[in-house]
């Protein structure tokens, strides 16, 4: 056999087992049935936590390194723990190494913006029905000055302990009465009524609460203390957004440590690196810094040079195919996309050039009902320069002042690049 023959051969064969590997990848990201199935605390339910470890969004991060607003967040769980009186002392606890930092994905878990999880906060168990694993996220506390937007005050620390006190156990409750909620029902509902699903969870949460009124209700609550739960959802178009998250994370969880796979199974960001995963190359994270949200729009006094780095765990929904990659099911989002609606239709288009399949669950109505654009492939992202587009919000860089916008961010192109070079190397693809 020629040797030119041969080197054909080998890219043919090359080419089949990742192919392979990804058909392997997709088909357990399609078959994943994530079911909202139980609240507890982070200390029971989430692997590896104790009483003094603080979870955060994205990659690997220490005290000294993190941003403004995630430090801000540390700083207001250490003090909803008891573990600080003030800022001061969980500065001071910070630097004395006494607690420890760690991602949320090393813990099948999953936090928007700042992420922050400490041990007595209560948590959602979603469960997969299909492969029986779980994964974990806060409850989304709202707008305003809120943890998750690095905004800590005495208001923000109330909030944690009527959610943690009365807000969970009323939800345990439900859950239990209903006997779990399919997540992915609600999410394709809400994509026929104008949700992406990231930014935009006005439908979803509405459907969520239409299911869970009648078990809310019918509890031994009094009349206050249910409609206290009730006015909490209802007051919070992005309730659902954390749940979503939960979901994704199976999905994606479920496409990971396929060997040769080059699906894309986390995206995520602490504030100051982006970073990912690639299913072939295991746990490893490859990283860039955390872009600017440059084209965003910004509330009235606001503006990009206010904004920190693009932070939060949420990209989740875009590496399962949601939020950005679905923003034409989504009329109201379509400022973000610059060129109005018809910008949005070409971005999910767009997507659809980087991912390996689409997802039938999820039909968006104006492209016919076609399905999400789902499962990046890294080779694709580095042979067409097309980055992920992400839905993203952005909060004060310096002030505490929370969120301060909205908007559209891309991928870093180094990460991808990185990792498809670790890819060549890590299955000797260059020799």
């Amino acid at each position: 056999m020629a040797e030119a023959e041969m080197e054909e051969n080998k890219v043919k064969y090359i080419a089949e087992r990742i192919n392979n590997a990804n058909t392997l990848a997709m088909e357990r990201i399609l078959s994943s049935e994530p079911v909202l199935s139980d609240v507890d605390t982070a200390l029971n339910a989430i692997p590896g936590m104790t009483p003094r470890t603080i979870l955060h969004s994205g990659p690997p991060i220490d005290w000294e390194n993190m941003c403004d607003p995630m430090k801000r967040a540390v700083c207001g769980a250490l003090i909803f723990e008891g573990l600080a009186r003030d800022t001061g002392e969980a500065e001071k606890l910070m630097r004395s190494n006494k607690i420890k930092l760690s991602p949320n994905h090393h813990h099948d878990s999953v936090g928007p913006m700042t992420g922050i999880i400490s041990s007595s906060m209560p948590v959602i168990v979603t469960k997969d029905s299909t492969s029986g694993k779980t994964a974990h996220s806060t409850f989304n506390e709202g707008g305003g000055r809120a943890l998750w937007f690095g905004a800590v005050d005495e208001g923000t620390i109330d909030r944690l302990r009527f959610i943690r006190d009365e807000f969970a156990p009323a939800m345990k409750k439900v859950l239990a009465k209903t006997g779990g909620i399919s997540i992915w029902s609600i999410l394709a509902q809400g994509i026929q009524m104008g949700d992406e699903c990231h930014n935009r969870h006005a439908a979803s949460t509405n459907l969520f609460l239409k299911i869970i009124t009648e078990p809310l209700f019918s509890l031994k609550l009094s009349r206050d203390q249910a409609f206290q739960v009730y006015r909490f959802i209802a007051g919070n178009s992005h309730f659902f957004l954390n749940i979503t998250m939960t979901a994704c994370k199976l999905a994606m969880d479920g496409a990971s440590d396929i060997k040769n796979s080059t699906i894309v199974t986390v995206m995520s960001r602490n504030g100051t690196d982006f970073g990912i995963r690639v299913s072939g190359l295991g746990d490893r994270w490859f990283t860039a810094p955390a872009p600017y949200l440059l084209d965003a729009l910004y509330n009235p006094g606001y503006g990009a040079q206010d904004g920190a780095p693009d932070i939060g765990d949420s990209s989740i929904i875009e590496t399962m195919g949601l939020g950005g990659f679905a923003i034409a099911a989504a009329p109201s989002m379509a400022s973000f996309a610059g060129g109005g609606f018809r910008g949005a239709v070409s971005i999910t288009e767009e997507m659809g050039q980087i991912t390996s399949a689409r997802n039938s669950k999820f039909g968006i109505p104006c492209l016919d009902f076609e399905g999400t654009p789902t499962g990046i492939d890294l080779r694709k992202v580095v042979e067409t320069g097309i980055l992920p587009s992400i839905n993203s919000a952005v909060v004060h860089k310096s002030s505490g002042a929370g969120q301060i916008g909205a908007g559209i961010v891309h991928a870093p192109y180094e990460c991808f690049a990185s990792a498809v070079r670790a890819f060549g190397d890590n299955y000797n693809l260059a020799a």
